[in-house]
C-alpha cells in the first residue's frame, strides 16, 4: 500500500522472455498486486512469469471485487445496474484466462490473452481486474524494462494523496531529453503529441506517447475499458476518453531509458499514419459527446462554422484555380466571398481553440 490506498501495476508483455523477470524483480515494495498481461507471446514469457511467481508466492488480503452483493433500494438502483454491467462486461474484451488458482491472495497475476490483441487490449485487461478488485492506483509499466521502478511512487502520489484522476510520465522536459531519445522517435512523439492537443483537449499535455502511467479506480469505472484503443494509438485514445469523462490530468518528468535490452516492436511511419487518422476520428467524437450530447457549449457552433466556412473557401479556391488555369479572369464577386469566408473560417476556428484550452485547463492540475 501506498499512504493507506491499494496500488497495482499493471504489466503488458508481448516476447519479453528476457526482460519480464527484471521488471517484476525490481517492483518496489508498496505494490500490492502485479497484474502480468501476457499478449499471446511466442517466446518463453510466459514461462518465466509463472516461474517468478513460484519463487514469490506472497499472501495479501482480499480486495472488494464486483462479485459482492450489492442490495438494492429503490435510491441507488442506478448504482446496481451499473455494477451488473461491470460484471457481465468482461465478454467484450479479447478473450483471456487466469492463470492463477488464487487470484484473491497472488501478489502476482498472471493474465493471458487467448489472442493477440495489441499493447491497449493488454492494458485494457489489466485494468479490468484492478477494476474488479477496486484497487484505489492502477498504474502501468511495459515489460521490456525501459521504465525506471524508482520513479512509480512519484507516478502514483498524485493519484493517492491529491485524487489526479491520471498521471503522466514526461520524458520531453527531462533535461537528457535530446540526447537520449531516438531522433526520429522524438520527432514522431512531437507530431502525435501536437495532433493528441488537438484531439483530447489536454492542451497542456506534451509527452503523449509514454506509457509509465497512473489511474485512479473512479477514472477507471468513468470509462469502457473494452473500447480502450486496442494497439500502439492506445495512449492517444485515452486522453480522448478521459477528457470526454471530465478526468484531470497531470504530467510528472521522468527519465528517457533506452538500451537496456528492449527491442522495438513499432513501424514509426504506419504508427503515425493509424495514430493521425485516430485522432481525427477521435476529435469529433470529442467534439459531439461533450459538448453537444452531456453538455451544449459554444465551442460546438464555433468549430462547425470554421469548418463549414473553410470547406466552402476550399471549394471557392478550386473555381478560383480553375479560372486561373484556363485564363479566364476572376470574378469579383468569387473573390471577394472566398477572402471573406477564409478570413472568417479560420476566425471561427482560432476562438473555438482559444475556448477549448479556456475550458479544459481546469483538467490539468
Amino acid at each position: 500500500m501506498l499512504h493507506g490506498k491499494t496500488v497495482a501495476v499493471v504489466v503488458p508483455a508481448y516476447n519479453e522472455e528476457t526482460q519480464i523477470a527484471q521488471v517484476l524483480a525490481t517492483m518496489p515494495a508498496f505494490v500490492d498486486r502485479i497484474v502480468v498481461v501476457n499478449d499471446c507471446s511466442r517466446d518463453a514469457t510466459e514461462a518465466v512469469v509463472r516461474e517468478f511467481m513460484r519463487q514469490d508466492r506472497e499472501g495479501t488480503a482480499c480486495y472488494e471485487a464486483l462479485c459482492d452483493d450489492l442490495e438494492e433500494t429503490r435510491y441507488n438502483r442506478a448504482e446496481v445496474l451499473v455494477r451488473q454491467i461491470e460484471q457481465q462486461e468482461l465478454q467484450f474484451f479479447t478473450p483471456s484466462e487466469v492463470v492463477n488458482d488464487a487470484p484473491d491472495t497472488d501478489r502476482v497475476i498472471l493474465i493471458n490473452l487467448l489472442r493477440n490483441g495489441g499493447v491497449g487490449a493488454a492494458i485494457a485487461r489489466g485494468y479490468k481486474w484492478c477494476k474488479d478488485y477496486a484497487i484505489d492506483c492502477t498504474a502501468v509499466m511495459a515489460g521490456d524494462g525501459q521504465m525506471d521502478p524508482s520513479e512509480l511512487e512519484s507516478i502514483c502520489l498524485p493519484v493517492v494523496d491529491e485524487g489526479i484522476d491520471y498521471v503522466k510520465g514526461n520524458r520531453l522536459i527531462h533535461r537528457s531529453a535530446w540526447l537520449v531519445i531516438p531522433k526520429i522517435r522524438y520527432f514522431g512523439n512531437s507530431i502525435l503529441s501536437m495532433l493528441t492537443k488537438i484531439a483530447s483537449g489536454y492542451w497542456r499535455v506534451s509527452d503523449t506517447q509514454t506509457g509509465y502511467t497512473a489511474i485512479s479506480l473512479a477514472a477507471l469505472r468513468a470509462l469502457r475499458l473494452y473500447k480502450i484503443y486496442p494497439r500502439y494509438g492506445m495512449p492517444n485514445d485515452m486522453l480522448v476518453k478521459l477528457n470526454i469523462a471530465y478526468c484531470t490530468l497531470r504530467e510528472v518528468e521522468i527519465k528517457p531509458v533506452y538500451n537496456v535490452g528492449e527491442t522495438s516492436k513499432m513501424n514509426i511511419r504506419k504508427v503515425i499514419y493509424t495514430v493521425s487518422w485516430l485522432l481525427c476520428k477521435s476529435f469529433f467524437k470529442r467534439l459531439w459527446i461533450k459538448y453537444l450530447f452531456k453538455d451544449f457549449h459554444p465551442i460546438f457552433m464555433l468549430y462547425n462554422l470554421s469548418f463549414f466556412t473553410l470547406s466552402v473557401a476550399g471549394l471557392l479556391s478550386l473555381r478560383l484555380l480553375g479560372d486561373f488555369f484556363s485564363g479566364q479572369s476572376w470574378s469579383f464577386v468569387v473573390l471577394l466571398l472566398f477572402v471573406f469566408l477564409s478570413m472568417s473560417g479560420f476566425q471561427f476556428l482560432l476562438s473555438a481553440m482559444w475556448m477549448d484550452m479556456q475550458d479544459n485547463d481546469r483538467l490539468y492540475k
